[in-house]
């Protein structure tokens, strides 16, 4: 390291070396020309004067977050246009509103306040000859086309490619400006082949190329510069933590050995780059305006609507959140979990709030299955949905004269519960064990002819073995996960929460452990003969459409949703409408056609 202007230290390569500040914004509005409209923002930061940055260079970028954010990590964006005065700095960014985090950035306003880290990686390499091309391929445009605004006007070429519509082109001053998009709206027809190839390069004169886009595009392009014996430097992205080389999140593969996208590049040559294991599925044509997609799905024998159901214990017996929701309109609810007489739960603390979830310990309060019978079942089985009664127990006797009174009532499933961890006897325990698991299931088996689901605990040594047991004791079907067991100590008291010392655990931070174990069940599943096989429902963490597509690609035939309807009543109506949405654009027409897809 060195210093450079006001002390400021600067890398071997004369890079300044990045800040961590709260900058404030000027502005955020949607980008003129793209399409859709709202897809791509234009955001421009002001960054303090003191603690700044002196030097910003072309290709750079910062990692970004909002204040407060929803999202844990940072956005690696690249600098679209950059100006640095004495009295501090302002950066442009051009975002493609796409997950949490871009969105988030997507709707700030001016005097918001966003957290980063930058300037970030190196830059473009400036030419040594005359005869340059500069390409860009969607929300790629941005750091080429910053790229491009410090070159002299008109000592370039520019190819801009989008799939309708066209954006971020202001300050090009190209020699020649060239736009090709897919649906014609803009330009030539086409994409990146149809406005250039490895003779064109040839013809054209050109001595180096730069490029930023989507993957095709850039493979495209290292490949035809090959051909034509022309010099190519390519800005990459990459998933990012850290920013700063630390982490190795980052890294792409090379002829070089791995590379670390945000310390060795994001601007890499061209010719080190290995873009061989690239591989791209065929694409499906989406739906059209007037086809309808099918939502239903059968577990069982069972019909269901749609395959978003209410989890049991999250969302009492259906009436209760009818003033919120058209309750009618999901595919199932599950009960409260019950138990043969009547439980008063748990005492002490019964919910507890922690980083991405909650934990519970409830402890399978309930009115008991013969009050459950007379009460609560009539009314669940007047809102329209399917209803599942959820069954515990603590002996093995209990789970039996359970299973009996409800055999004699109208309800169409019974979720048999091995699995609860807020109960001192019983509950978790079944499922814990697969000798265990496959006693209660076959008892049960035995006491009911109504189509039985097994929910199984996460806690259980071996899940797999578990619900295979399961599986040849008679289930019909499995639900999985329950909670995870979990604990918390209160720092003030300084003492553990929960009566019971452990309780479970739950929300969008078990998702990704749900959805590993959903996978390995539908494979262990899918290895047993055809005859044998049970259908599988998923649950654990689910909040959002994209959550139930990621269970349903492992695998999962339907997905329960719980804790998401605490802190948005909506969520299963809005998991709803996205899987409609999610259909029609894929061109699936109904569940089936993407149901464990991801195992193949």
């Amino acid at each position: 390291m060195k210093s450079g202007d006001n002390d400021l230290l600067f890398d071997c390569e004369n890079r300044p070396l990045p800040v961590f500040q709260t900058a404030s914004v000027e502005f955020c509005r949607e980008e003129e020309g793209a399409v859709p409209s709202k897809s791509v923002f234009r955001l421009r930061l002001s960054l303090d004067s003191s603690s700044g940055p002196k030097k910003i260079n072309a290709g750079q970028f910062f990692l970004l977050q909002r204040v407060p954010s929803g999202v844990l990590l940072s956005r690696a964006i690249s600098v679209f246009y950059s100006e640095v005065r004495s009295d501090g700095a302002s950066v442009e960014f051009l975002i493609l509103k796409k997950g949490k985090g871009t969105s988030e950035l997507c709707s700030l306003e001016k005097g918001d306040a966003v957290r980063l880290i930058g300037p970030l990686g190196n830059t473009f390499p400036r030419p040594e000859k005359s005869g340059v091309l500069i390409v860009g391929g969607g929300v790629g445009v941005a750091p080429v086309a910053g790229f491009a605004s410090t070159l002299a006007d008109g000592s370039y070429d520019f190819v801009a490619c989008f799939k309708s519509g066209s954006y971020g082109l202001s300050r090009v001053k190209a020699r020649n400006l060239t736009i090709t998009t897919d649906d014609g709206s803009v330009g030539i027809k086409g994409m990146v082949t149809a406005a250039l190839d490895a003779q064109k390069l040839k013809a054209g004169g050109y001595s180096v190329v730069y490029a930023c886009g989507p993957l095709p595009m850039l493979a495209y392009i290292q490949k035809i510069c090959a051909e034509a014996f022309v010099k190519c430097y390519i800005s990459m992205e990459s998933r990012m933590a850290c920013g700063m080389g630390a982490c190795l999140g980052c890294t792409i593969k090379t002829k070089e050995g791995n590379k670390r996208c945000c310390a060795d590049g994001p601007v890499f040559d061209a010719k080190i780059l290995d873009f061989s294991t690239l591989s791209f599925p065929p694409r499906r044509a989406p739906l059209g305006e007037n086809e309808e997609v099918d939502l239903s799905v059968n577990i069982a024998g069972v019909p269901f609507k749609n395959p978003v159901i209410a989890a049991s214990g999250t969302f009492g017996y259906g009436s209760e959140y009818a003033p919120l929701i058209d309750v009618s309109s999901l595919g199932g609810i599950c009960s409260k979990g019950l138990t043969l007489e009547p439980r008063a739960g748990n005492g002490g603390v019964r919910l507890w709030e922690t980083s991405g979830g909650l934990i519970n310990s409830i402890g399978l309060e309930n009115p008991g299955v013969p009050h459950f019978i007379e009460n609560e079942l009539p009314m669940m089985m007047k809102i329209g949905s399917t209803v599942i009664a959820n069954l515990s127990g603590s002996t093995l006797e209990s789970y039996v004269e359970g299973a009996k009174l409800l055999d004699k009532t109208n309800v169409p499933m019974i979720e048999l519960n091995i699995s609860c961890p807020n109960v001192k006897s019983g509950g978790m325990a079944w499922g814990m064990q697969a000798e265990a698991a496959g006693e209660v299931v076959s008892a049960v088996r035995s006491a009911t002819k109504k189509p039985l689901m097994v929910k199984l605990s996460p806690n259980a040594p071996d899940l797999v073995g578990v619900a295979l047991t399961c599986v040849k004791a008679g289930a019909d079907a499995l639900s999985l996960i329950n909670t995870v067991q979990a604990m918390a100590i209160d720092v003030e008291s300084e003492k553990v929460v929960f009566d019971n010392v452990k309780a479970g655990f739950c929300g969008p931070s078990v998702k990704p452990i749900a959805l590993r174990m959903v996978y390995d069940v539908v494979r262990a599943i899918n290895a047993l003969p055809e005859s044998e096989r049970v259908p599988v429902v998923g649950i654990g963490g689910i909040s959002t459409w994209q959550d139930a597509v990621e269970f349903i690609l492992a695998g999962a035939c339907a997905i329960e949703v719980g804790t998401a309807t605490f802190f948005n009543p909506s969520a299963m109506s809005e998991i709803v409408d996205g899987l409609k949405a999610f259909m029609k654009r894929k061109g699936y027409k109904s569940i089936r056609d993407f149901c464990g897809k991801a195992q193949a």
